[in-house]
């Protein structure tokens, strides 16, 4: 999976250009960062959402399996299970905001992760992949796209402007 995205990159770019020259003679606002952040929202969750959702070996064949202890499953697991569920919805959580203004905040950020997160889970759970549908990696999942708004904050805050203060003579 990281060999086709990698392979894919130059595509993406191309999709990124397209869409920001299309934008541009429209008279759009900010086209570079609107087409970068969404192509940015597709070419960095999808692949990794693909990859949760592909069967297991005895997919069909075993009943879904759910943990929903929390914290549980997160000590049995290994450092790169951990990155890689940290990484599912960080392009969602670094992009989103770029993208839509409504969305600009942690809490929402972390709401959307969540939501998506669990409907992944429960996809796992109804199609039988012979996965375990887990809290952890909801919590996982959510932290990660947090952690990827905050680091892209600086580019979607926005300051608070302030009245200058009026002297009366």
């Amino acid at each position: 999976m990281a060999l086709l995205t990698v392979a894919f990159l130059p595509l993406a770019a191309l999709v990124v250009w397209a869409l920001a020259r299309r934008r541009t003679a429209t008279g759009a606002t900010r086209p570079w960062r609107t087409s970068l952040a969404e192509v940015g929202i597709v070419y960095g969750t999808v692949p990794w959402v693909w990859m949760i959702l592909l069967p297991g070996s005895r997919a069909g064949e075993v009943p879904g399996r759910v943990s929903l202890v929390p914290l549980r499953d997160l000590l049995t697991m290994s450092t790169p299970q951990v990155v890689g569920n940290l990484l599912v919805f960080a392009a969602l959580g670094f992009f989103v905001p770029l993208r839509f203004a409504a969305l600009a905040s942690v809490p929402r950020i972390l709401a959307l992760a969540a939501g998506c997160s669990v409907l992944v889970e429960v996809a796992q759970f109804v199609l039988r992949l012979d996965r375990v549908s887990s809290v952890d990696d909801v919590l996982l999942n959510t932290a990660g796209a947090g952690l990827a708004a905050l680091a892209s904050y600086r580019w979607w805050c926005v300051p608070v402007v302030t009245r200058p203060q009026v002297t009366r003579r």
